[in-house]
């Protein structure tokens, strides 16, 4: 497991201090659309040389490197209480090492462990597979984007939002006004819709994990993220809340059967640095 530990804190290392091409790509393609001279320009510029200095430097793209968010899909056979103790272990040398800053503070005492560990931190799923490898993703989730989530129970009246896709359009553009410039955007929005508020919100956070440039497997769904981030820009709200054409990069949606007489709706926000990667092992 030694090998593994230390693949752990590379992937801890990878993350905090260099963006997925996919979101950088976004990020560039935003900066070339907005106007020469404006604050949304000028702010992208900004962000851009960050991700490019923070690469070469190997040091972490942001001050806040967030909460540690570990999806882990094992072979047969495979114990995920070792498991488990690897990623703990991997997780007070990369904030050591990287470094990543303490984020892990108990809820009785307030006080901070210090190396990112502690009850329930970092947070860990797991999946059994068929498959032979076992595959690590890991997102650093920042928590000031974390904050303007939203979770909704449908209908809404203040909304006019009922039970259907219109009703969860409603929702996210809820979100996203509500939100303005105070989780960092250009936001990627996952979204969550099904039976429970414990569902949905592991559900609209799993989204974050796909690529910006994948294609839902349900044409009416991606039909309407791509609705969403238009009139998500139209809104002008823009890079950090300084106006401008581009206020999300990705929305991305996934749904779970529900029951009749429930419909929750979760968004998960991410902000510009949407830190996302992974270890096959």
């Amino acid at each position: 497991m030694l090998k593994l530990r230390d693949g752990i804190v590379e992937l801890y290392r990878k993350v905090a201090t260099s963006l997925p091409p996919d979101v950088e790509d976004a990020l560039k393609a935003a900066y070339a659309s907005e106007k020469k001279g404006t604050n949304a320009k000028q702010a992208l510029q900004v962000i851009l040389e960050n991700v490019r200095l923070a690469r070469e430097t190997a040091r972490p793209i942001c001050q806040d490197t967030g909460v540690p968010v570990f999806y882990v899909k094992t072979p047969i056979g495979l114990s995920q209480l070792e498991l488990e103790k690897t990623i703990i272990e991997a997780t007070r040398i990369a904030t050591e090492k990287i470094p990543l800053r303490p984020n892990a503070v108990d809820i009785i005492t307030d006080k901070n462990t210090g190396d990112n560990t502690g009850i329930g931190f970092p947070i860990i799923y797991f999946k059994e597979t068929l498959n032979s490898t076992l595959t690590i993703d890991l997102t650093l989730k920042g928590s000031g984007c974390e904050n303007v989530g939203q979770i909704y129970k449908l209908p809404l009246e203040e909304l006019k939002a009922d039970r259907d896709l219109d009703g969860v359009r409603r929702c996210v553009l809820d979100t996203v006004h509500k939100a303005q410039g105070k989780g960092c955007p250009p936001y990627t929005l996952g979204v969550g819709i099904g039976a429970s508020k414990d569902q949905v919100t592991r559900l609209a956070k799993d989204q974050l994990m796909r690529r910006l440039t994948d294609v839902n497997e349900f044409e009416i769904l991606f039909n309407l993220e791509k609705q969403l981030l238009k009139e998500i820009n139209d809104l002008g709200i823009g890079t950090l809340g300084f106006g401008g054409k581009t206020t999300a990069i990705g929305v991305k949606m996934g749904t779970n059967h529900r029951h009749p007489a429930s419909y929750f709706v979760d968004i998960s926000v991410s902000c510009w640095a949407n830190r996302r990667g992974r270890l096959i092992w």
